[in-house]
């Protein structure tokens, strides 16, 4: 067995066996986009992804063309289905849209206030983050980050603007997997996490948008050298990027 075919029963071994085998099967094929295992410009075979999970062509079918929707593969007729390469533009939008919504969500967190076992939630989720710091362990992080970004919008009561987030941030997905630790330390995004619950904690509206905001504006300063050391996993140049931001 390949690698690559070892790294993604590792990923479906991780997922609930309660749910569906269709989102089982999409949650491991984004994920493994998302973590590069199935990395940018890769041809992907219903049949062996079929045969890797022992299920089906149908359900790895409809997971293609999920993938397609949310802007991870593209699927030619004819001539078979690629995991596209990181699109600057994708990025820059969904980044646009998440900084906008997770804005709104810590304001109003703030506004309305959270309950005691939501913020004692968040806070363990930080500590467990710290934790990853001394071992290094970068996928254990990621996987938090994106549990105390969910957690903190179901807790102020908008599942809503977090099905919006998850739907869009696929492609910023894996420049923030890039990112760490290639380019953003993850004790200085753990302290940025901690500064946005405080700031909910306290009630205060405007240091809880200001703390958001910068939180996610640090991809802004990782994107640049990231497309610079990563080439072949972007759609264009490092000089058309620095154009964008400037």
């Amino acid at each position: 067995m390949s690698d690559i075919n070892s790294a993604l029963q590792v990923q479906w071994q991780a997922t609930p066996d309660t749910e569906s085998i269709r989102q089982r099967l999409y949650q491991v094929v984004r994920q493994s986009i998302i973590k590069m295992i199935l990395a940018p410009g890769k041809a992907l075979s219903e049949k062996e992804m079929a045969d890797i999970f022992s299920v089906s062509r149908q359900p790895v079918r409809e997971t293609f063309i999920r993938l397609s929707e949310v802007g991870l593969v593209e699927v030619k007729p004819q001539r078979g289905t690629y995991v596209v390469r990181i699109s600057r533009q994708a990025v820059l939008e969904a980044r646009f849209l998440r900084e906008a919504v997770e804005v709104a969500v810590a304001v109003e967190a703030a506004r309305k206030g959270l309950p005691s076992s939501s913020l004692v939630e968040l806070n363990e989720l930080i500590e467990r983050q710290k934790g990853c710091i001394a071992r290094q362990d970068h996928d254990r992080f990621f996987v938090l980050d994106e549990i105390f970004h969910r957690t903190l919008a179901l807790s102020a009561g908008q599942v809503m603007a977090w099905n919006v987030i998850e739907n869009a941030k696929a492609q910023l997905d894996r420049v923030r997997y890039l990112s760490i630790p290639a380019s953003t330390p993850i004790a200085k995004l753990a302290d940025q996490h901690q500064a946005i619950v405080d700031a909910i904690a306290q009630a205060d509206e405007g240091r809880a948008a200001e703390a958001m905001n910068q939180h996610q504006r640090e991809i802004l300063q990782s994107l640049p050298e990231l497309e610079s050391r990563f080439p072949d996993m972007f759609e264009e140049t490092t000089a058309s990027v620095a154009c964008q931001l400037a």
